[in-house]
């Protein structure tokens, strides 16, 4: 999915000023954790676990949940939060500036094989854990937190 409707209704007032944002990752893990859920994003062609915007009023795990199945056409379930953290400012190619809190949750595959499903994503597909695609070092730190086994979240100080 696009931008969503309530950032675009947000925009209409704000311009491009900077947006505080909350936002998930979804480190999802097949259930013998040997595989990570990567999307190749459409915008710029990295590799990521998938991520999204939270919608007012959603439960986080709800959206990351929603996320995954939206973008990878996967069924997961919520297992454990792994991270808090704030994101550096972005700004896109528009002009609009934003930046997240980015809450990590661990998921684990229920149902469904990758498939990019809604267009933000040109691929999707199982990596194994110990040969990922070229990706952002704070998702491979996210992966290494859910592969830890650490029961309690990873927060920065």
């Amino acid at each position: 999915m696009p931008t969503p409707e309530f950032v675009l209704d947000l925009r209409e007032k704000v311009g491009h000023d900077l947006l505080w944002m909350s936002g998930v990752t979804a480190i999802v893990l097949d259930r013998a954790h040997e595989n990570l859920l990567v999307v190749r994003r459409t915008d710029n062609g990295v590799w990521t676990p998938v991520t999204g915007i939270i919608d007012p009023g959603e439960q986080p795990a709800a959206a990351a949940v929603r996320e995954v199945a939206e973008e990878a056409d996967v069924t997961a379930r919520p297992v454990r939060l792994l991270e808090v953290r704030t994101l550096p400012v972005m700004t896109y190619p528009n002009g609009d500036r934003a930046q997240y809190l980015d809450l990590c949750f661990l998921l684990e595959h229920v149902e469904g094989d990758p498939f990019p499903a809604d267009g933000e994503n040109t691929e999707a597909r199982w990596a194994p854990v110990d040969e990922l695609p070229d990706m952002p070092g704070r998702f491979r730190e996210q992966l290494d937190l859910a592969l830890s086994g650490r029961a309690e979240a990873a927060f920065r100080a």
